[in-house]
């Protein structure tokens, strides 16, 4: 097999309710952020979304950070923006919607760290048909050196100091763990892991929305670990108002659309607030999101 290039479909879980416990299983934290793959390969750096857009103007400290990388390298992984001693996803959103004018700026104010789970390719070998734990301990041994901004999630085998982490990481903002089989190759566009969240709501960066500005009808949200916006179930009238004053400055003139469940692709108007909501989703990758309540960017809660 050749060296995996974008697009690439990466590896997905599969969200159960019970942690998973059993001989030959790894845990891993799950990290509030955005999925990334990176490529160094064919002396080109290119970082790109889990929708497969490429995100290398966004991410320049990254991508400069993956310079270091050897050539025929591909990571799969997360990127964190660390806020006050936890992660911010309004912050990873500023930067995966920043344009590449205002991207070195806000590298700066709001810099990116990756978590690498996964090697696809070292040294141009196509990594995907090895077991998860040749692929884990390669991933270890190559970013051990190198240092932040690129580093190896944490794992443990130990069901038990698994249990620890889902109850005591989500402090720092884990949001659960996800578990895979050490004997695993790595599926492209599979449910082949496992993820045990925390709790079924989720907090969504705010992007967007349709309708008025003085009455928004829905939201338009980015959701961790994917950067493709969607439309919110209608609000409450209660969540409209709170909406339209979180609004305190008039949306731009840019519009773009997003998809809404059992509609299809619908325009929306962007903002840019800093405001994430929380929400919940059905179990299915497109069941409607409903937004629960909204977080100011001062709201720890």
């Amino acid at each position: 097999m050749s060296v995996p290039r974008p697009p690439l479909k990466v590896a997905l879980a599969q969200s159960v309710s019970v942690l998973p416990r059993g001989h030959g299983l790894a845990y891993e934290p799950k990290f509030d952020g955005h999925r990334m793959v990176i490529f160094k390969v064919g002396g080109t750096v290119l970082l790109q979304a889990r929708s497969g857009r490429i995100v290398t103007a966004s991410f320049p400290d990254l991508a400069d950070a993956a310079r270091r990388l050897p050539e025929g390298t591909v990571l799969d992984g997360e990127v964190v923006v660390w806020k006050e001693g936890r992660t911010d996803f309004a912050s990873v959103q500023k930067r995966a919607a920043a344009t590449a004018g205002r991207a070195p700026a806000l590298a700066h104010r709001l810099p990116a760290s990756y978590a690498a789970f996964d090697l696809l390719a070292e040294g141009g070998e196509d990594l995907r048909p090895s077991a998860y734990e040749k692929r884990r301990a390669r991933l270890v041994a190559l970013l051990g050196p190198l240092g932040p901004p690129l580093q190896p999630v944490p794992m443990t085998l130990d069901a038990d100091e698994a249990a620890t982490w889902f109850e005591t990481l989500p402090a720092i903002g884990v949001e659960g763990l996800v578990v895979k089989r050490l004997d695993q190759t790595y599926r492209g566009g599979t449910r082949a892991w496992r993820k045990l969240r925390h709790t079924s709501a989720r907090d969504a960066a705010v992007v967007g929305f349709t309708g008025p500005r003085t009455r928004p009808t829905a939201l338009v949200l980015v959701l961790p670990d994917d950067d493709t916006p969607v439309v919110s179930s209608p609000l409450s009238p209660a969540l409209r108002a709170q909406a339209t004053a979180a609004f305190t400055t008039p949306a731009g003139a840019h519009t773009g659309t997003a998809t809404a469940v059992g509609v299809g692709e619908v325009e929306y108007r962007r903002v840019e607030t800093g405001l994430t909501a929380e929400v919940e989703q059905g179990t299915t990758r497109h069941a409607v999101t409903t937004v629960l309540r909204l977080r100011l960017p001062t709201d720890k809660n």
